[in-house]
């Protein structure tokens, strides 16, 4: 049986800051789209923002399930799990929104991130939480961390900015089910992903 709570107090907060890895859950209002699951790590890129909001850095990625999600309905769960120590999970039941680099509030939110590069970066994920739960987590296996992957970091690296909106227009713009994925960029500057070699 889940414990509800009112809020994401400091207790919880801590707890969620703490994971090496969550898992994001969204889906497709038609009966026939495919349920989405992602796990995410890189220390830095999860923030509490509030009592009911908190927020992830999303990097460009071969899929746009969630951002895709998330403009047809908004609905989204994130899941973590305590590996070390006591047992626990913690989900947080929300609205989610993408909030794209080019975007009005992007700078704000993402002064919230310790994760320097901003090369790559595609959106901030935002969710207003409604429900937070935790349950006992008896079943979830004990793991030692061997520490973050640097692949993606590399990877991106090695590209040029102009590969990203390229790469967002041709791999992102929709989701496996035909939904709008990555908004096509507009202006001059749009949508182009920050250089960690300028900006970080």
């Amino acid at each position: 049986m889940a414990n509800i709570h009112d809020t994401i107090g400091p207790r919880l907060a801590r707890f969620l800051l703490d994971q090496p890895v969550f898992f994001v859950g969204t889906a497709p209002l038609g009966a026939e789209g495919h349920v989405n699951v992602s796990p995410k790590g890189m220390d830095g890129t999860f923030a509490v923002l509030g009592e009911h909001r908190v927020a992830y850095l999303d990097y460009t990625g071969s899929g746009t399930e969630t951002i895709a999600h998330l403009r047809e309905n908004g609905r989204i769960v994130l899941m973590f799990c305590a590996f070390d120590g006591p047992p626990n999970i913690v989900r947080l039941h929300g609205r989610g929104r993408a909030v794209l680099p080019a975007e009005a509030g992007f700078e704000e939110l993402r002064s919230h991130f310790p994760k320097e590069r901003t090369l790559g970066q595609r959106a901030i994920i935002v969710v207003d939480v409604h429900r937070v739960s935790d349950s006992c987590g008896f079943s979830v296996p004990l793991m030692d961390v061997r520490g973050d992957r640097d692949l993606l970091d590399r990877h991106h690296e090695r590209r040029d900015p102009s590969y990203f909106t390229d790469y967002w227009r041709t791999r992102n713009a929709t989701s496996i089910d035909g939904l709008s994925g990555v908004p096509e960029p507009s202006g001059p500057d749009a949508g182009t992903p920050g250089d960690a070699r300028t900006r970080a």
